[in-house]
């Protein structure tokens, strides 16, 4: 028996599961991955070929509101991978809505140099 999934987290989950069944990140671009918490904002680099996390920020690295931290973490995550060389990515919002904290750290990404 299917059940109705009625949790916000279930619902997103499905809704990043369907996502990443075409987003696919490589080497030469990987998927920067965001993600969101009560707290905290965070977002990674991921090159799905190798299974291997490229670069990282997290948002208990900086001080300030949700959004501060977003900005903060997308400037980081941008400035990381232009040190090893990667100016373009595939960008995967986690199944949250594009707006608010996630279209923050994106806007910030692109304005650090990377590309998606």
């Amino acid at each position: 028996m299917n059940r109705k999934p009625t949790s916000t987290s279930e619902l997103r989950k499905r809704r990043h599961a369907r996502v990443r069944a075409t987003v696919i990140g490589t080497a030469a671009r990987p998927r920067l991955a965001v993600y969101r918490s009560n707290r905290f904002v965070s977002a990674q680099l991921i090159d799905d070929a190798a299974g291997k996390t490229v670069a990282a920020a997290h948002g208990r690295e900086f001080k300030g509101s949700q959004s501060v931290q977003a900005v903060s973490v997308g400037e980081a995550i941008a400035k990381q991978a232009k040190a090893k060389g990667i100016t373009t990515a595939v960008f995967d919002r986690g199944g949250y809505r594009y707006g608010g904290q996630v279209k923050a750290l994106a806007d910030a990404a692109r304005a650090g140099g990377l590309a998606f």
